[in-house]
């Protein structure tokens, strides 16, 4: 595994869109857009964070081959992350490399991480990256269309 970040591309988008519609994968992360399958949705909402000076969106590349996204914003005065991986990679690592490489990159501290209490991968990447927990409420997951437990992690470092 060698694991790289870059710009989001535009030929980038149908990929991200795929794994992004993926029920299974909307399943682990809930929180996400009430209807994964409306394109014009997907591309407004790129369209927004790619323009965002405050937003930073990276494709995430293993020997060359686009694995996920990462990336960081602000949201109630947080700053937060966020990635998704393509769901056929998924238990290989690569979005604790991803992370680990983003921290590098990152200055902003501390950074927060979201999940959902159900994913126990995303919580296990962000304890690997020294994120401790801070706490949990139960929200409203579009992707689920159900309350669910939220737990909010917190890096200091």
């Amino acid at each position: 595994m060698s694991i790289s970040l870059r710009s989001v591309e535009d030929a980038d988008l149908d990929h991200i869109f795929e794994w992004q519609r993926d029920p299974t994968a909307v399943a682990m992360a809930a929180f996400t857009s009430r209807d994964p399958s409306d394109r014009d949705a997907f591309d407004a909402h790129y369209r927004r964070i790619r323009a965002d000076p405050d937003c930073t969106l990276l494709a995430i590349d293993d020997d060359g081959v686009l694995v996920g996204t990462i990336g960081s914003f602000t949201m109630e005065g947080q700053r937060e992350v966020t990635y998704w991986i393509d769901p056929s990679q998924w238990g290989r690592g690569l979005a604790s490399a991803a992370l680990e490489a983003l921290l590098r990159i990152e200055p902003a501290r501390p950074l927060f991480g979201r999940v959902a209490s159900h994913n126990i991968g995303s919580a296990t990447v962000l304890a690997r990256a020294g994120f401790v927990h801070i706490g949990s409420e139960t929200a409203h997951a579009d992707g689920v269309r159900r309350d669910v437990v939220e737990h909010s992690y917190r890096l200091d470092r």
